[in-house]
């Protein structure tokens, strides 16, 4: 394959993935968002009632542990899904994907070596690796897909499941679809 096709595959490629971890990464971000703001709000309300609490002679006991299973359990669910470690991990990913593009758009057409482009392939292989497909939505994938239409996407974007057979033809198909009058003749 052509050094300068292989490049151009390569920085597609990088595109495709960078935009899918930034969206990736803003996804995330929401869902993170998501669970602190109830965190937030769930110990205003702790501090608000723990001090008309004290100063009404109110039994603070029940709600006190109601509100903290609360905010435990939004804890917990945070902490299972570990979405921290997502938003940062797309991030990273997606500002590493468009550092390999950045340094293929900084080589010259003259310039690109084949060991220049299997270097930066390598790369891009060793950070695709580290990307949890898995735990990107599949509209977002879609969207990519959508916007890098008529590029090289890596084989992870194939989020229609769909595998387009080429239809086996055999003699009998030939034959129905041939007139009769013409078999006979």
């Amino acid at each position: 394959m052509d050094v300068q096709v292989r490049a151009q595959k390569v920085l597609d490629k990088c595109e495709a993935m960078s935009l899918l971890c930034s969206k990736a990464a803003n996804y995330w971000n929401i869902v993170k968002t998501a669970f602190q703001i109830p965190l937030i709000l769930i110990n205003s309300l702790l501090c608000i009632m723990n001090s008309l609490g004290q100063e009404g002679g109110m039994n603070m006991k029940m709600p006190n542990i109601i509100i903290n299973g609360i905010s435990v359990l939004l804890l917990s669910f945070q902490s299972n899904f570990k979405v921290p470690e997502k938003v940062e991990l797309y991030k990273n990913l997606g500002n590493q994907f468009l550092l390999i593009a950045h340094s293929i758009e900084a080589l010259d057409e003259e310039d690109f070596t084949k060991e220049q482009i299997t270097s930066i392939v390598e790369k891009y292989d060793i950070l695709l690796q580290q990307c949890k497909f898995e735990d990107i939505p599949g509209y977002i994938k879609k969207e990519v897909c959508l916007i890098f239409k008529n590029r090289t996407l890596p084989i992870q974007l194939n989020v229609t499941g769909e595998i387009k057979k080429t239809p086996v033809i055999t003699s009998s198909s030939i034959i129905s679809d041939v007139p009769l009058t013409q078999l006979n003749n």
